[in-house]
């Protein structure tokens, strides 16, 4: 039997843990300690911090492990470059996985290969003033080192650029953040595999955001990609400077890129599949079990992308506008919803747990996934639901 390291136990990573399962492996989870889902889910559990790659590399060598892997984060993957660069493992490199995530060494890398904004990398307040002003309002403020929307604001005018600033540096661990040119055009989501220094797989999707003050959240994606001839030319184009620029190998990637006609502009890209059910939706669309083909890659057998299908889809995360605790849950009514219409619905909180008005990708409660080409009815059944969900 062999055994898989699994960085992380949330909600991203429980379907990974329940088909390397499926698929008779041996799976070994770590995570900082609490009440992460996947553990319940594990051989072994290991309360290690998955930034932590010492501590990881102590597991997976006590562990023996075969390969190892994540899903919908970005802060495992530092971790996980650095276990297969020392064990001799299948999967992205050290020097990639730096590259990817760390926003300032991805944008550096990519200049002069990757079409992308302008920017600047600072390390006090008043540096991001000189940078915003250098660049022209409105600027992105970005923390570099963490995921999900976190530390990362749209600033319109100098009087937003403070509190920007101090919410970046309150999430980062860096001495430094981003602020970066806004770039016009339309955001598109890009998911891909590279193997063996080709690209193995190639998914562009519509991407559906939640905007949130100053911050835009991905908030779900669609299947099929509506794109022409030339703009799904010159994605994958971009791709391969990415994978040219950053030197990613043997993993997943997920790009946010904007588009105005077919002039593109990357944003940032990730060395590991996107969260906001993307791998579901992908074997929804096209018949690939991409959790499957990301585990096969980590233990170093083949994979096989071969698209079977094309069926259109689309996935929602459910988030709230306002705080409370979950009073109660009309699950009769959630059933039921789900039975009229076909759509996949999931919720990820229970009466008790407290619900956080949306400020990032973090703050989801749940999603619904559905076969359909019309994203105004996915978003009359995530209303529905959140209307079944009583706060207190």
């Amino acid at each position: 039997m062999k055994t898989l390291l699994i960085l992380g136990a949330g909600i991203y990573q429980v379907p990974l843990i329940r088909r390397a399962r499926g698929m008779g492996l041996r799976t070994v989870v770590a995570s900082v300690d609490g009440d992460w889902p996947g553990f319940a889910l594990a051989d072994v559990v290991c309360k290690v911090d998955t930034t932590d790659r010492e501590g990881i590399l102590s597991v997976a060598e006590r562990e023996r492990i075969d390969g190892i892997v994540t899903a919908g984060t970005d802060v495992a993957v530092r971790s996980i470059g650095y276990v297969c660069d020392t064990l001799g493992l299948h999967g992205i490199s050290a020097e990639a996985a730096e590259k990817l995530t760390d926003k300032a060494k991805m944008k550096t890398a990519f200049r002069g290969i990757v079409k992308s904004g302008d920017f600047r990398i600072v390390y006090s307040a008043e540096e991001a003033a000189e940078a915003a002003s250098a660049i022209g309002y409105p600027v992105m403020v970005k923390a570099v080192d963490v995921s999900g929307s976190r530390g990362i604001t749209r600033v319109d005018d100098a009087a937003g650029l403070a509190a920007a600033v101090s919410e970046a540096y309150a999430v980062t661990r860096r001495e430094y953040i981003v602020i970066e040119e806004v770039v016009r055009g339309t955001e598109i989501g890009l998911d891909a595999f590279v193997e063996n220094g080709r690209i193995a797989a190639f998914y562009p999707h519509t991407k559906y955001v939640w905007k949130s003050g100053g911050r835009t959240i991905p908030a779900g994606h669609g299947f099929p990609f509506y794109g022409d001839e030339e703009l799904t030319g010159a994605l994958r184009a971009e791709l391969e400077h990415i994978i040219a620029a950053t030197g990613m190998d043997n993993c997943a990637v997920n790009c946010d890129i904007m588009a105005d006609g077919g002039n593109v502009s990357v944003i940032e890209a990730g060395g590991r599949s996107g969260a906001t059910c993307i791998p579901e939706l992908i074997e929804m669309y096209s018949g690939v079990d991409y959790y499957r083909q990301m585990i096969l890659c980590a233990l170093g057998e083949p994979t096989d992308f071969t698209q079977h299908k094309a069926d259109p889809c689309i996935a929602r995360l459910l988030m709230s506008r306002k705080a409370g605790t979950v009073r109660e849950i009309d699950r009769s009514l959630v059933r039921d919803l789900g039975a009229e219409t076909g759509a996949a619905i999931q919720l990820d909180v229970k009466e008790g747990d407290p619900v956080r008005s949306a400020a990032n990708g973090t703050d989801r409660i749940g999603h619904v996934i559905m076969r359909s080409t019309s994203y105004r009815q996915v978003e009359e059944i995530c209303g529905k639901v959140l209307e079944a969900v009583h706060l207190g």
